[in-house]
């Protein structure tokens, strides 16, 4: 009897494991477009990490990004397309904080953290801002404060760290993030990690940042896109180390297109750039950065979670930036407020095997200027209209004179579909 009791008290003792929601580790990689990597027929770099990913989950081929970086951070974190705020660059809006991923997840009861990029405000102007919009811990640069790589200047928790000189910035940002998933085991936790790479240097300040220890020049396109997949890798080994690659699902993403230039180094006191051209099959495809082109626009997206997601397989479900909040409440069990009015539309079911999204089409913005589109065409706000499939570089629009009927049904779906968001009514910006 006595042993029976004691079988009870530790069976009370153990936590539900099996009733807990599983931990979340967002990984948000930059300037990265989808032709860069192996899974999605990229040749120029070795992406061995992010493909085995892709091979052991599940791969969307038809996730769009706003066309840069601030937007996509406002976009993920609100659930809610940027004109909404009229957000300027280097705005973030705050009063919509309460109802963004960190305080709903640390409601929920996640233990939260951020590293890396955080360039939704200048942390020398407000160091707590990470905590006011729901973050337990965070390791980031702000916004073009110091350097991001080598010699970094990183706030961690509201302080400048100043035992970083020597270190390499993203691989700070990543033992940050293993320590705290260490601590937090037990689950259940909120890691999102908005990486520097492959991001070139900071170009506006006073002087320039360091180069690379030992040469006289700062890491090529080719180089970061290694440093990327290698830190990847680590967060990946460091959940299998813990044995929690079960218990954990790991989104990965990125910000927007490649960059179509990368700072290279100086001459003659000045930064200069280099082209940066990626190739997919036999295609030589210049980055799109800051357009909104499919190359500026059309970014990975990978899902993996042994046993629970489906490995290897392809999705062509559309996504956009505003489905992930809706998507990591789904997987968190948690309601979204019902008074705030979200873009997205969870894309939870898509990673089971029969599972369908509900999104019908996808949006972005930039300067000014939007596009709605569907996995085939492609509407503007200005009205210009594609066939994507059959024009990916967009060089023969569409008059609706020369319609097919595919084409006018979808025309038609779309500019309802733009005319909903309310974006030419309401845009600020």
């Amino acid at each position: 009897m006595r042993l029976l009791a004691l079988l009870l008290l530790l069976v009370l003792a153990v936590p539900a494991q099996a009733d807990q929601p599983p931990n979340i580790l967002l990984i948000m990689a930059d300037d990265v477009g989808v032709e860069c990597l192996g899974s999605y027929g990229g040749t120029s770099y070795p992406t061995p990490q992010l493909d085995r990913l892709a091979e052991t989950g599940t791969r969307f081929t038809h996730c769009y990004s706003m066309a840069v970086c601030h937007p996509t951070r406002i976009t993920l974190m609100t659930g809610r397309y940027p004109f909404r705020f009229g957000a300027r660059w280097g705005d973030f809006p705050n009063d919509v904080a309460d109802s963004t991923i960190g305080p709903l997840m640390q409601r929920a009861g996640y233990a939260t953290a951020v590293a890396g990029k955080w360039q939704i405000a200048q942390l020398r102007d407000n160091p707590r801002h990470p905590a006011q919009l729901g973050f337990d811990e965070w390791s980031l640069f702000g916004w073009h404060e110091g350097p991001r790589y080598w010699q970094p200047l990183i706030w961690q928790n509201g302080r400048i760290r100043d035992d970083v000189a020597d270190r390499y910035g993203p691989d700070v940002y990543a033992d940050f993030l293993i320590d705290f998933m260490t601590q937090h085991r037990n689950g259940p936790f909120f890691a999102y990690f908005p990486m520097a790479l492959c991001h070139d240097v900071t170009d506006d300040l006073d002087a320039p940042v360091p180069f690379v220890p030992g040469k006289d020049r700062y890491e090529s396109y080719a180089e970061m896109m290694a440093q990327m997949d290698r830190v990847v890798g680590r967060l990946v080994d460091a959940l299998d180390r813990l044995g929690l690659r079960e218990e954990t699902l790991i989104i990965f993403t990125t910000d927007n297109g490649t960059a179509s230039r990368s700072i290279a180094g100086v001459r003659d006191g000045k930064l200069y750039r280099e082209p940066v051209v990626s190739r997919r099959g036999d295609e030589e495809i210049p980055g799109g950065k800051g357009t909104l082109k499919d190359t500026g626009t059309n970014v990975p997206l990978i899902v993996n979670r042994p046993g629970h997601v489906p490995a290897g397989a392809v999705r062509g479900d559309l996504v956009d930036f505003s489905d992930f909040l809706p998507t990591l409440a789904d997987v968190a069990g948690f309601k979204l407020p019902a008074n705030v009015p979200y873009d997205g539309h969870s894309f939870a079911a898509c990673l089971q095997e029969a599972g369908e999204g509900t999104r019908t089409w996808a949006f972005a913005e930039h300067r000014g200027k939007a596009f709605v589109r569907d996995r085939r065409f492609k509407l503007y706000d200005n009205g210009r209209f594609y066939d994507v499939q059959a024009d990916p570089k967009e060089k023969n629009p569409i008059s609706p004179e020369n319609d097919s009927p595919a084409a006018s049904r979808a025309r038609a779906r779309l500019q309802e579909a733009l005319k909903s968001t309310g974006w030419h009514e309401n845009r600020k910006n």
